[in-house]
């Protein structure tokens, strides 16, 4: 059996946990609906349930989180799961598990998933953008992830798109999140984000189109990936409209090319990015 990988992904809407191998395939997989409180443990009897089925026994657990983190502790203050504010989640993994984990961004480690299997195969130089319940994102630079102070780059949901706007779970007012997350739509609509009108895909694609210009731009991008249950759920009039909002305001010569893809690896790129981690980590250590 080939060595594999504990996968975990801790979502605002649900905890998912797989046995990823070393090329990319799940082996296993299982997930439960996010408690309003007492997330860790509902967590941590997923997580036992994964590995007494793991076909073998992994090597080493990564596990993708909404933010914000403070990598030099250790520690998750997710926005929109309070009961996890200022969690060692590292650490009480890695003790629950007994093997080597590292904790970071769900979208950063769909970029690192889409970049091993997905959409990004082959590319140093991209953004992910993830549109669940909240926006996340992930940047590659010359083939390395950024990572930023204490782990929080690419917060591209905490980009401002409308000076003044809507207020945000971050505090601040516009951002993209507060108009493009899940929570927001339906809050907005009254109905799940897969039956938003019409009005209201397209004018998510323009916000999140407006948003990665201004990252283009910033990072010197020309390739967007996008996934996420949001996105991928409103399809291509989404796409087309990013695309279109892209090609309007990004105008230098260096993002004058950007172009948007869906994720190939869909709704299975969190396990899959969070797997990514775990590897790389090991890759590191060796």
């Amino acid at each position: 059996m080939s060595e594999c990988f504990l996968s975990i992904d801790v979502g605002n809407s649900k905890l998912s946990a797989a046995v990823v191998d070393q090329h990319g395939e799940i082996l296993i997989r299982d997930r439960v609906p996010t408690p309003a409180r007492d997330v860790w443990p509902t967590l941590s009897r997923l997580v036992k349930r994964v590995m007494a089925a793991a076909p073998t026994q992994p090597i080493g657990c990564g596990v993708g989180v909404s933010g914000p983190i403070d990598s030099t502790a250790g520690t998750i203050s997710p926005l929109h799961m309070p009961s996890l504010v200022d969690v060692p989640l590292q650490a009480m993994v890695e003790e629950l598990t007994e093997m080597p984990t590292v904790v970071d961004h769900s979208a950063k480690a769909v970029a690192l998933g889409e970049a091993w299997r997905g959409a990004a195969v082959g590319e140093s130089n991209f953004v992910t953008v993830v549109l669940g319940s909240a926006v996340t994102g992930g940047i590659v630079i010359g083939g390395k992830l950024l990572s930023g102070r204490l782990g929080n780059a690419g917060a591209i949901g905490h980009v401002i798109v409308e000076v003044g706007g809507r207020p945000c779970a971050c505090g601040a007012h516009g951002c993209l999140e507060a108009y493009c997350g899940g929570a927001a739509l339906e809050a907005e609509t009254g109905r799940p984000p897969q039956r938003a009108p019409q009005a209201i895909v397209e004018r998510t694609g323009i916000l999140v189109g407006r948003a990665l210009a201004s990252v283009g731009a910033v990072c010197d991008l020309r390739l967007g990936v996008i996934g996420g249950a949001v996105a991928l759920g409103f399809g291509d009039a989404f796409f087309s409209a990013v695309q279109q909002e892209v090609d309007q305001r990004a105008k230098l010569s260096f993002t004058s090319e950007f172009r948007v893809v869906p994720s190939r690896l869909g709704l299975i790129a969190p396990l899959v990015g969070a797997a990514a981690l775990a590897r790389h980590a090991v890759g590191a250590a060796r």
